[in-house]
């Protein structure tokens, strides 16, 4: 006999155990389908790992550059197998404490590979999931009275440049390699490919970067664009804008040869082996959608702004439906269709409220819109730019590099937008997101009092900068 659900989520990522444990706790009977480990893409191919080994690679950069601070060591050796396995027990330990998670809010794991069936006698609507078991066991048949979609993403390939894991790879592919090349084309400078130039650049790989737009991180304020671009090259990277590659003419022998054509030549880039970071890819085939009335647009899923698709009882969140493609936007997402499911009235996610980060060295980090923006949108602004190399314990870091701009209403002084790189601006972010949760001025963040010295100082002086009241500038 099929089981019945309360709620089932096809999917087990950051969207969607976040919200099955939130259906749990509102005490609906909840069951995820995962094929293959809960936790998702985020930890198990993306934020989690990818972030562990720029850990690594930032430590062994700052281990190099250790006789600025007064000390000296003998040439530090880096052990990629160590760094690997680092990066293997991090991510297991999270993957455990998710496992934990779920058997605390009794909530049923199906591993294998869902599909959603059209009406049938176990259900007059779509909803019937059929679960073919990744452990080769009969299909497990689930009828949910819910359903939440949450099946990620995956990455995106460029025609005629397809990975084969060894020379051409994806960052899926990257972050289980045995051993560094000596040299890596990275193609694409959107905040994946960004990160990757980084952290390879640091473990002491010749690195080159090509990015079809006219800059680097495209969708970030073009101070930011600009700053990270002089940065990284300081550091050896080569960065090649507005560099069309034509896969087609990719050459592999030894290396890796790549032609694209730049500033009206072509140019030849040859490296060991080539990173494709050109986006990702939402994962809706052979997931049933076709017994289903749900449309889609551009292999992506449509929905309400509660996250609702065509069929009121399924909902989709996450990498599906396109938007900001962050861990963190889809587990609101995720908390937000359980809401509506459970007719609590939950606010729509006001997607200007969400954070965004590149955990790069150096590191950047944003909210609101760029300065382009405000001004596409009609907005009399005002902005304010304050330096970190002002800021005493930046310095006291050694990591004086970069900025926080703030963009704010000339009208009224809301703040608008907040852009940053430099040191530890993945974290100082969080202060900007709960200020505009807040609706605060930029005022009244310049009215805050913040710690000296710490590297926060700099929000009050870009707050000041705003009307041209920095103090130490």
């Amino acid at each position: 006999m099929a089981e019945e659900y309360d709620l089932i989520v096809l999917g087990a990522g950051t969207g969607g155990y976040v919200a099955a444990i939130r259906a749990a706790q509102a005490g609906l009977k909840t069951a995820v389908v995962e094929k293959s480990k809960v936790g998702g893409t985020c930890l198990h191919k993306g934020c989690i790992p990818s972030k562990a080994l720029l850990r690594s690679a930032e430590v062994f950069a700052q281990i190099k550059n250790c006789e600025s601070y007064g000390i000296t060591a003998a040439d530090p050796e880096l052990h990629f197998d160590k760094v690997q396995e680092r990066k293997n027990k991090i991510v297991n330990k999270l993957y455990q404490g998710v496992r934990q998670l779920m058997k605390k809010g009794k909530i049923d794991i199906f591993e294998g590979h869902g599909r959603i069936l059209g009406p049938s006698i176990f259900s007059p609507t779509p909803g019937t999931i059929s679960v073919e078991m990744s452990d080769g066991t009969e299909n497990e048949m689930l009828v949910p009275k819910n359903v939440i979609i949450a099946t990620g993403s995956r990455p995106a390939h460029l025609p005629g440049l397809e990975p084969d894991g060894k020379q051409i790879m994806t960052s899926d592919d990257a972050l289980d390699i045995e051993s560094l090349p000596s040299s890596i084309i990275i193609i694409g400078g959107g905040v994946i490919g960004i990160e990757w130039a980084s952290m390879f650049s640091d473990f002491g790989v010749q690195v080159t970067v090509l990015e079809y737009a006219e800059r680097i991180l495209p969708s970030e304020d073009a101070a930011v664009s600009s700053a990270m671009k002089e940065q990284l090259e300081k550091r050896g990277v080569t960065v090649v804008c507005s560099a069309d590659v034509k896969p087609e003419r990719t050459k592999k022998q030894n290396k890796v040869t790549i032609f694209a054509a730049h500033n009206n030549e072509e140019a030849v880039f040859e490296a060991e082996k080539v990173l494709v970071s050109v986006g990702r890819k939402a994962n809706i085939k052979d997931i049933g959608l076709d017994n289903t009335d749900i449309e889609t647009v551009e292999n992506q899923i449509s929905v309400n702004e509660f996250f609702q698709t065509k069929e009121s009882h399924i909902y989709a969140v996450g990498d599906v439906i396109g938007g900001m493609q962050l861990a963190h936007a889809a587990s609101r997402e995720g908390i937000i269709a359980v809401e509506h499911l459970l007719n609590q009235k939950p606010s729509p996610l006001d997607y200007s409220m969400v954070p965004r980060c590149i955990y790069s060295r150096p590191e950047a980090a944003s909210i609101g819109i760029t300065e382009k923006q405000a001004r596409e949108q009609g907005f009399e602004f005002k902005t304010g730019t304050f330096s970190f190399q002002a800021i005493g314990k930046a310095l006291v870091a050694g990591d004086e590099d970069g900025f926080v701009k703030l963009i704010a209403d000339k009208n009224n002084d809301d703040l608008l937008g907040v852009h940053m790189i430099g040191p530890h601006v993945t974290e100082l972010i969080s202060e900007t997101a709960l200020a505009k949760l807040v609706d605060a001025a930029s005022f009244e963040i310049a009215e805050t009092i913040h710690p000296h010295p710490s590297l926060s100082e700099i929000f009050g002086e870009a707050a000041l900068a705003v009307d041209g009241k920095a103090i130490h500038s």
